[in-house]
């Protein structure tokens, strides 16, 4: 039989709520009310005043050509992080769940990263590719492949979207190797019997199994990719060489905090939780089919 808690009382509920609801009424719905408030008035320059514009500040956003960019910047970004991160923390978390031996060690040493900080994140990966004194620089002109993350975009893309995936990486592979360790080894020892090899064995008991982990990760891990890495540009890059690593997240700062266009910065906020919103509901609506409960 189904078992549902009863309280006594009407007012009680309410009042186990109230602490979370009151978070997020301060830390969410007010400042999505103000930004959606700042987007459609334009202020002075001294801030003494404001005046409705109406959608002039988007109509403007998306006639710069910089800010349209952005989006190619963000998507490209987004997509490398997300799924990078993805597949190398389920190859971790698979050859993890196979130790025996040292097994704590190993796991231990696959969570510790997600305690660092993003922009300590930042700039220990900027540390490491710091020309020409950089660990993995100096390996790399060792071997004659150029590196330079202040001129070429290539190299200044690559560079935060493994600082973001290697920041990452150990939620995911928490929750990779925590599904992996709740499929029944029955499962695969009926497999193993009927002659499947190991990959066949992944990819039809072992994926499928892992799915509903997937789907979770996945929208987790594009959230993470749109908001998250903020901290990470910022130090490692400052969304250089020029605007080319400028993700749509700082460019929201930039504009609102360096170039003082806090209306125009607050359209782009809007855009981006508009954005963000559209991507969840799609995952939700069409992604979510495949996963198998």
């Amino acid at each position: 039989m189904e078992k549902r808690v009863r309280f006594k009382s009407s007012w009680l509920p309410w009042v186990l709520v109230a602490p979370q609801m009151a978070v997020v009424l301060v830390f969410f719905f007010w400042p999505a009310a103000q930004a959606l408030y700042q987007s459609v008035m334009q202020q002075d320059a001294f801030g003494g005043s404001s005046v409705y514009v109406g959608w002039e500040n988007f109509d403007n956003l998306f006639k710069d050509p910089s800010y349209l960019d952005s989006f190619k910047t963000t998507a490209l970004f987004s997509a490398l992080v997300a799924f990078s991160g993805l597949a190398i923390a389920l190859l971790l978390a698979v050859m993890a769940n196979r130790v025996i031996r040292g097994a704590g060690i190993y796991k231990t040493l696959l969570v510790w990263p997600y305690a660092v900080a993003p922009v300590v994140a930042g700039v220990l990966w900027l540390m490491m590719f710091a020309s020409p004194y950089g660990v993995i620089s100096y390996f790399l002109q060792s071997l004659g492949i150029p590196w330079d993350h202040l001129l070429n975009a290539n190299h200044a893309m690559a560079l935060i979207v493994m600082a973001a995936v290697w920041k990452q990486i150990s939620y995911n592979f928490l929750f990779f190797l925590a599904g992996l360790q709740s499929i029944p080894h029955s499962l695969i020892e009926a497999a193993t019997i009927d002659g499947a090899s190991p990959w066949r064995r992944f990819w039809t008991i072992v994926f499928p199994l892992l799915s509903p982990t997937t789907f979770f990760l996945l929208v987790i891990n594009v959230i993470y990719a749109f908001f998250d890495t903020f901290a990470i540009v910022d130090a490692a890059t400052h969304g250089g060489p020029g605007k080319e690593t400028a993700i749509l997240v700082y460019k929201v700062y930039y504009d609102g905090f360096k170039a003082l266009d806090i209306n125009g910065s607050a359209a782009q906020s809007v855009v981006l939780m508009g954005i963000v919103i559209a991507l969840t509901v799609i995952q939700f609506r069409f992604v979510e089919k495949k996963v198998q409960y």
